[in-house]
């Protein structure tokens, strides 16, 4: 009876044990010491605030629509009202109960619907034209006037999220300072950082500057596991909303990597293949990129561990009409079309949850939004119907993203981040390319399919206040 009871014991000790290891595997939730009152910055880090922060004036009512909320409830004719940077109500179509002395967005035939997402980006990525090196990779005012042109063919395009895994020093963070400020038009940026990766591994490969070197540059090296804690904490100091780790590392790097980035709240996501797919998962990654070979053990331990997957599929299909993924160690396996949809596949049969994303590079943005209609394809031909891909391109890539409480559904409380469609995406996924405006945080920023920018406003300056040379 004694053993009995000594067993039972150790055994609740050893389920406990599993349990507070597979809390400590996820970001330390510090939302929990906030009440209801308090309001904290819109992104991932979640940072105290004044009340009113990002709020305006602004007052709109889209009338006569079709609203596709993103919750996976049907289609239905809705008005919704915003206020400010809020959407405030959602009413009956023949509900006449709203102001009338706001702006007022006749949607009547089109699909109103949450803005879209793009869960992987590289922002400042570098152009394939003639442009000096010492421009191109040094600058950061090169970086961040790549990105703020890449980001008006994303928002243009109805995506007003992008999640950025890898960009040039603080070029991304700055960008997004002026979208924030309604300085410039842009979507959301929530960036990583810098690619955190071994010596030799994934993007640190051939001629390419890396950190910590060369401070601004894209990639960051680490070797050991202080060095990879010290690279997250570098980003986080930066401003990063989450961290993006690549191949090659060890099972005691990438731990410490993911801990390190779990104690301070951020999510942490995984480009990897293989057998580092594997120590990634183990390690408590949140998510892996692209449709890299994984064993169906590895499927089965990211379906365990609640793991996302962000497939990619399209710039590998891009690259596989050249051949392959050419010239990189990190690369060493057969890719093609039907092998990246057969892992993509066995991921739906498992039960992963799964977001839509791009991943292009170089010029490819200028042929947007038609990689990520590929992309959306992709998912139908996997298995998803037109209204469950459209579901994942919002509500889904904001639960992986981590903004599922503020983003992707039209829901009293969200925030307004809204496109109108002149057309049915939920029932033909090519209408997504038909996107006429593009509300961000309650504020217009594209009409009839192109950016606006806001108007000036001229100060009033009188002989009263100090001014030597007024009249």
């Amino acid at each position: 009876m004694k053993y009995i009871i000594k067993l039972v014991f150790a055994l609740s000790i050893s389920i406990h044990s599993t349990e507070v290891l597979a809390q400590e595997k996820k970001p330390y939730d510090r939302t929990r010491w906030f009440d209801s009152n308090s309001v904290t910055t819109d992104d991932l880090r979640r940072v105290p605030q004044s009340k009113g922060y990002g709020d305006h004036e602004d007052k709109i009512v889209i009338v006569g629509g079709r609203l596709f909320d993103g919750t996976g409830s049907p289609v239905r004719l809705a008005t919704i009202i915003l206020e400010g940077k809020t959407i405030t109500r959602i009413i009956d179509a023949d509900d006449t109960n709203y102001p009338t002395d706001v702006e007022i967005i006749d949607a009547s035939g089109k699909t109103v619907m949450p803005g879209l997402i793009d869960l992987h980006v590289h922002t400042t990525y570098v152009k394939q034209f003639n442009t000096p090196e010492e421009l191109t990779s040094k600058s950061q005012a090169d970086a961040a006037l790549r990105g703020f042109e890449r980001m008006r063919y994303f928002l243009e395009s109805g995506i007003t999220s992008v999640r950025d895994v890898a960009s040039h020093g603080r070029a991304p963070f700055i960008l997004n300072n002026y979208f924030r400020q309604n300085i410039l038009p842009g979507p959301r940026i929530f960036a990583a950082g810098q690619l955190i990766t071994g010596r030799g591994g994934h993007g640190a490969e051939g001629g390419l500057q890396i950190a910590p070197d060369y401070p601004d540059a894209s990639i960051r090296i680490a070797t050991g596991a202080d060095e990879w804690v010290d690279a997250v904490r570098f980003q986080f100091h930066n401003g990063a909303d989450l961290i993006k780790l690549s191949s090659h590392y060890t099972p005691e790097e990438i731990k410490a990597a993911i801990d390190e980035a779990h104690r301070l709240g951020l999510r942490v996501t995984v480009d990897a293949e293989t057998q580092y797919i594997d120590m990634a998962v183990e390690a408590g990654a949140d998510c892996i990129e692209h449709p890299l070979p994984r064993t169906d053990k590895s499927i089965r331990l990211m379906k365990k561990n609640n793991v996302f997957a962000v497939p990619t599929l399209v710039p590998y299909q891009l690259i596989n009409q050249d051949g392959g993924y050419m010239g990189s160690t990190s690369r060493r396996f057969t890719l093609t079309d039907e092998t990246i949809m057969n892992t993509m596949k066995k991921m739906k049969k498992a039960g992963i949850k799964m977001g839509v994303a791009t991943d292009i590079t170089a010029s490819l943005y200028k042929y947007m939004p038609n990689p990520y209609i590929i992309e959306l394809n992709n998912f139908i031909t996997a298995g998803y119907s037109t209204f469950e891909a459209l579901v994942t391109a919002t509500k889904t890539n904001s639960e992986i993203l981590g903004m599922d409480d503020r983003l992707g559904t039209i829901e009293v409380g969200k925030l307004a981040d809204i496109i109108i469609v002149n057309g049915r995406p939920d029932e033909s996924i090519e209408d997504i390319a038909k996107v006429e405006i593009v509300i961000v945080n309650g504020k217009v920023k594209v009409r009839e399919g192109n950016i606006v920018m806001p108007p000036i406003k001229k100060l009033s300056l009188t002989s009263g206040v100090g001014c030597t040379w007024c009249p």
